[in-house]
């Protein structure tokens, strides 16, 4: 059965297992295959300690997606970051930071579940309009959120992802959806 409930500090390292499979099935052909095969679990659940959003004062939240006690999914929301920065937050927006679900569960209805728990979420902070950030090269997730009801807004953005060896970074696009959360 599928369950939705808060992070707990506790499920760092389950999260960050979640996460990175995610990225390595997702982004698989869009991010390079140095990038996704080197990912780290420690570091990513060590990552989401130190943004502590399991602590209930955060300006951001997440959500997680249970399925007979293990985690499925997961969603982070919260004020919009102004180009994308934590420290520069718009209140006059909500923004769903994050969304991510164990691969062998896509198509099942747990990320449907966990829009879902993260737009009532935004609701119930009192925000009528939410945005996300997907990268332009995403087919899958675009079609998702826009099955979802979300829609392109023009803004756009670069996602600078880091190679090993001081090499440049890779510059991935990225594309702006946009909602109501009154409708």
């Amino acid at each position: 059965m599928l369950t939705i409930r808060r992070e707990d500090p506790d499920d760092a390292a389950a999260i960050a297992a979640v996460h990175i499979r995610s990225w390595q099935a997702g982004y698989a052909g869009i991010m390079p295959d140095e990038v996704l095969h080197r990912l780290n679990p420690a570091a990513w659940a060590q990552r989401r300690r130190d943004l502590g959003t399991a602590d209930p004062a955060h300006p951001f939240t997440t959500l997680l997606a249970e399925v007979d006690g293990a985690i499925a999914g997961f969603a982070t929301f919260g004020p919009y970051r102004n180009n994308q920065d934590r420290d520069d937050l718009d209140p006059a927006y909500g923004e769903i930071l994050a969304m991510y679900v164990e691969p062998a569960r896509w198509g099942t209805g747990t990320g449907r579940a966990l829009l879902a728990a993260a737009r009532a979420g935004l609701t119930e902070r009192g925000w009528t309009e939410y945005r996300l950030w997907v990268l332009t090269d995403n087919v899958r997730a675009r079609r998702f959120y826009e099955r979802a009801g979300l829609s392109l807004d023009g803004a756009e953005s670069v996602y600078r992802l880091p190679l090993s060896g001081g090499r440049d970074p890779v510059l991935l696009r990225e594309a702006r959806y946009t909602a109501r959360l009154d409708q």
